[in-house]
């Protein structure tokens, strides 16, 4: 079976600055990082963003780190309103799609294999078909730049927004014409929240689609990210079913508001995931930090 490759997000590390993360997620084990776009990490319109490109590509190698890019920064088009304005928006949809490009070009520059992002909620009055309709045609002009670029587009179901179940993806997927730069991030927790059948189905069902994995705990019908073991999931045969599926992309662990805390949560984290996929291997070693 396939290994699979543990990352944690840099929206967990809200304290911490990118190289502090860095070193500290090396120093753990991971072999990843989920780099969120955003005012505190890495600003995609700093002035000086290619000279900062070209300094962070030459740390991750050195410390040993795949990346992903997420778009998900909570105000960073709109100091405003959270996560606004989106590809569904009725005004500043083309900043999205900017941004979009942007981390498709950051994500070419550092090699990163894909860049997820999410639909965002309809504009109240706006039709399912008609969001569809739109939803589409704003990931169209994206998609033709991840093509030119080699990196994947990763589109995650996210509670609480319009494309927010695997069948909804699956709508916009077939509208799309499934094209290959267009795959799916799919957050485990996400399908424990809403998804009716077990979390590892939605794996196995996922699998074709699939170019990014994030991970927590989570219970039903409360989106709510938390660590393993605070919440219902079963992981075993989830992370089992990941490495019979053959994937070989990132499983970042997605917990946003543990900042407070992220060196031990992060420990923690990845000392269960370890454990959780070779329990039989005796003691893990102690991280270098």
């Amino acid at each position: 079976m396939t290994a699979l490759n543990f990352a944690y997000g840099t929206s967990g590390f809200g304290d911490h600055s990118l190289d502090e993360t860095l070193e500290v997620l090396a120093g753990l084990g991971y072999q990843g990082v989920g780099l969120t776009l955003d005012r505190r990490h890495l600003d995609p319109y700093a002035d000086d963003l290619p000279r900062r490109l070209a300094g962070l590509r030459g740390r991750l190698d050195a410390l040993g780190l795949d990346v992903v890019i997420e778009t998900g920064g909570r105000y960073l088009l709109d100091p405003w309103r959270k996560h606004q304005p989106t590809l569904l928006s009725d005004q500043g949809a083309d900043l999205r799609a900017d941004l979009l490009v942007r981390a498709i070009r950051i994500a070419a520059e550092l090699g990163a294999p894909a860049v997820s992002t999410w639909s965002g909620t309809a504009p109240p009055g706006l039709s399912a078909r008609a969001a569809l309709d739109r939803l589409a045609a704003g990931c169209a002009s994206v998609i033709e730049v991840a093509a030119d670029h080699g990196v994947r587009l990763g589109f995650e179901p996210e509670p609480g927004m319009f494309v927010d179940t695997l069948d909804r993806f699956d709508e916009l997927d077939r509208l799309l014409g499934s094209p290959e730069p267009f795959g799916l991030t799919l957050d485990i927790g996400h399908c424990r929240c809403l998804e009716p059948q077990p979390v590892s189905d939605c794996v196995r069902r996922a699998a074709p689609r699939l170019v990014h994995v994030q991970i927590e705990d989570m219970h039903r019908g409360a989106h709510e990210h938390l660590e393993f073991g605070d919440g219902d999931i079963d992981f075993p045969p989830v992370l089992d079913a990941l490495a019979r599926v053959a994937y070989t992309g990132q499983v970042t662990v997605e917990l946003p508001r543990h900042s407070h805390a992220a060196p031990e949560v992060a420990r923690r984290c990845l000392r269960f995931l370890r454990a959780t996929c070779d329990a039989e291997n005796g003691p893990l070693p102690e991280p270098s930090r």
